[in-house]
């Protein structure tokens, strides 16, 4: 491994003091995931102290130690005034010292996914480093960016928040060449009172993007318009656009399901483009757009880029497929577990429904959560969404979810619980070979716990 943080290069960025010379080839915030040669950061928690773990550090390889105190241990230290701010200063000098370019995405659903497929685009241009899992908050960007590559030719990095001015403060570190957000959607609502509140703090990743960047934007989202004034406030050229409309830069043409995942037609920029991807839904193939969009903006080669997207497929959490066997045949799990908003949650109800499937369409659903006071009226609001897409069974879970379940139509309900747990049996109970089964939900709904129950009750 290339040495990533020389001890004075460390210390300058941080305004802290090494206890002896040391070269750490990586970065870690997590003991469990530590490998050698990196330079421990302890972090310090609500629930955990970072500098508890530093002799856990030490033990499994660590290089250095980065801490605000005086701590007894049996390595190298660079001590420092505060933790995070130090994190966050090696974030902002490992931007500083790349000399490739950065995409910066956030959006109210499908970062992830299109932060994994810019990796992959990006990947087929050159070295590119992006953002691990969903890293995207207060201790995830820098740590991404400290973590950066010094030979990176290009980086993505994910954005995300729930509070005003979060991503103002993360974006002055990440300076992206390209902004994109990849929709406008009633997540975090609770936080913010409208959907015009949410689009002004997602457009806090405009005023920091570099002198000659872009912005790029769905075209599609009613609060598109919003979007292009927010950019040109930052002072931003013409903004580009993605989505089905005939006006935006990037087009989705059209979209075929093929086998396992989609075969795409797209117009990029006026390039036309034919590519293959691991994973079905219009809503992935939108993202894909605005992936290719972000390339042809940066100069790259969208041809080579589209090929290298035949490789994605969908995430755990955010649209996996997965076959498991059961009463002498077998069902399939779209696994949805990870989040859920109202625009995510159409999105795989609308996947649901134009799947083929042998047997019946099963929605399991855990509550939306930060809906605030529309939290009822989002649930009951997909009912509509449940009948226009054909769903034969839904099971419900969580105290937000009793407004969908009671506006259900008798034929359509299939369980309802008061916890992920106490659907279990219900739902096992209920399944056939060839059924299709969605599980979605907030990750505070604990929709996980219905799938590690399926997977072992298939066993």
């Amino acid at each position: 491994m290339s040495e990533l943080w020389h001890w004075q290069e460390a210390e300058r960025a941080c305004l802290g003091a090494a206890s002896t010379a040391f070269s750490a080839t990586g970065v870690s915030i997590d003991t469990r995931s530590l490998k050698a040669g990196d330079l421990f950061v302890a972090l310090t928690g609500e629930a955990r102290d970072g500098h508890d773990f530093v002799g856990a550090a030490f033990a499994a390889g660590a290089a250095a130690a980065l801490v605000s105190r005086k701590i007894d241990g049996t390595g190298p230290i660079l001590e420092v005034g505060h933790t995070l701010r130090a994190l966050e200063d090696l974030g902002d000098a490992a931007r500083a010292r790349m000399v490739g370019q950065v995409i910066a995405v956030t959006g109210s659903a499908g970062k992830t996914t299109t932060k994994e497929m810019l990796r992959l685009a990006c990947s087929a241009l050159g070295r590119v480093h992006a953002s691990a899992a969903s890293y995207n908050n207060h201790w995830g960007v820098p740590l991404t960016l400290a973590q950066m590559p010094r030979d990176s030719e290009y980086a993505v990095i994910e954005i995300g928040m729930n509070h005003f001015n979060e991503i103002r403060s993360l974006v002055r570190l990440v300076r992206p060449h390209v902004a994109l957000i990849t929709t406008i959607a009633p997540a975090h609502i609770e936080f913010f009172g409208t959907l015009e509140g949410i689009a002004d703090a997602k457009a806090e990743i405009f005023e920091a993007v570099v002198p000659g960047g872009c912005a790029i934007l769905p075209h599609d989202n009613p609060l598109y318009p919003r979007l292009c004034e927010r950019a040109r406030r930052a002072g931003l050229a013409r903004p580009l656009s993605f989505g089905r409309h005939k006006g935006a830069d990037a087009r989705l043409v059209e979209s075929m399901e093929a086998g396992d995942g989609q075969h795409i037609v797209a117009d990029i920029a006026g390039q036309p483009v034919r590519l293959q991807l691991g994973a079905k839904g219009e809503h992935i193939a939108i993202n894909a757009v605005a992936a290719l969009l972000c390339i042809a903006q940066l100069g790259g080669d969208v041809l080579n880029a589209a090929a290298s997207l035949s490789s994605f497929t969908a995430l755990k959490g955010r649209g996996a497929r997965r076959a498991l066997p059961l009463k002498g045949g077998k069902i399939e799990l779209i696994d949805e577990s990870y989040n859920a908003n109202p625009a995510s949650m159409r999105a795989a109800l609308t996947m649901l429904g134009a799947a083929t499937v042998k047997g019946r369409r099963i929605a399991v659903l855990g509550d939306m959560l930060e809906m605030g006071e529309s939290a009822a009226h989002y649930h009951r609001a997909l009912a509509d969404d449940i009948e226009a897409q054909g769903i034969d069974l839904v099971f419900a879970c969580g105290a937000a979810m009793q407004a969908l379940w009671q506006v259900l139509p008798q034929a359509r309900r299939g369980g309802y619980g008061h916890s992920s747990q106490e659907l279990v049996p219900q739902l096992v109970a209920a399944l056939a070979p060839g059924d299709m089964v969605l599980i979605k939900g907030s990750l505070g709904s604990r929709m996980a716990v219905i799938l590690d129950a399926l997977t072992a009750a298939s066993g």
